[in-house]
């Protein structure tokens, strides 16, 4: 499937007081930008053919890809002045590079990038600032047997809150956590069907438009995905998740344990 994501905003969260210029799809969280993280667990399940959905930051995006160098990441030998690779990360992706506007919303961003879908009836999108290790084939797959239009990957509030339940008195009858009640937040990932494009209208929302239509209807289904799911709004989201990397900790590099396991064998 076609992989859409949505890489265009400003994020003006992840700015410095002094004006960041680097866009934060391009944060680094240990040797690699945010949005390579995002594209390489797509790329585990076999979902390689990616659209990226560029605005803010759009040459430092296409530089990226266009100056990549996988000798940061994979090993190599380099002989007679030639560069050898043991493996590869990127050699088998397809990457659509779509200006999509400054300002234009994530709905119009989808609607301007329809024709690169082909005709796959479903593709996949991403707000491509949010890791987890949620089983990605699975959600497709629960997508398709429910005969769904669209789905939505669904975890819970990440919050440090606490909900407080009063009495008309001023009593507090109970303190509980945000993350224990029983709602759901969305993760931003999706399982679509084109024809859910349709239900944008121009200049619109992916979610305030088209999964408001759906809601209720039996069309739109939510993946609820309790382990690991971490956004990177912030510096402190990212600078949490480039120390994580750092000290190994990093449960979103599905591709990782893939990678021991080839070894092993």
């Amino acid at each position: 499937m076609k992989v859409v994501l949505f890489c265009g905003g400003y994020g003006m969260r992840m700015r410095t007081a002094e004006g960041d210029v680097i866009p934060k799809p391009l944060q680094m969280v240990g040797p690699r930008p945010l949005l390579w993280h995002v594209m390489r667990y797509y790329a585990h399940y076999g979902h390689r053919d990616f659209i990226l959905c560029l605005g803010y930051g759009a040459e430092k995006i296409k530089d990226f890809f266009l100056s990549y160098r996988e000798t940061e990441s994979n090993d190599f030998v380099l002989r007679d002045g030639r560069v050898e690779l043991a493996d590869s990360d990127i050699s088998d992706w397809r990457i659509t590079f779509v200006d999509t506007g400054l300002e234009s919303p994530i709905g119009e961003r989808l609607r301007r990038v329809r024709r690169h879908l082909g005709d796959d009836e479903f593709f996949l999108a991403n707000y491509a600032d949010v890791l987890t290790d949620a089983p990605l084939n699975t959600m497709i797959e629960d997508t398709i047997a429910a005969d769904a239009s669209a789905s939505m990957l669904v975890v819970p509030p990440q919050s440090s809150f606490h909900c407080v339940d009063l009495a008309s008195t001023g009593e507090v009858k109970e303190i509980l956590p945000l993350s224990q009640f029983p709602v759901g937040v969305n993760g931003g990932y999706f399982v679509l069907k084109q024809d859910v494009i349709d239900l944008i209208p121009e200049n619109g929302d992916l979610v305030g438009d088209a999964c408001h239509a759906l809601a209720g209807t039996g069309r739109l289904i939510g993946y609820r995905h309790d382990g690991f799911w971490k956004p990177a709004d912030t510096f402190k989201e990212r600078a949490e998740l480039d120390a994580d990397y750092v000290n190994g900790i990093r449960p979103w590099a599905v591709w990782e344990s893939a990678e021991l396991v080839k070894a092993a064998s």
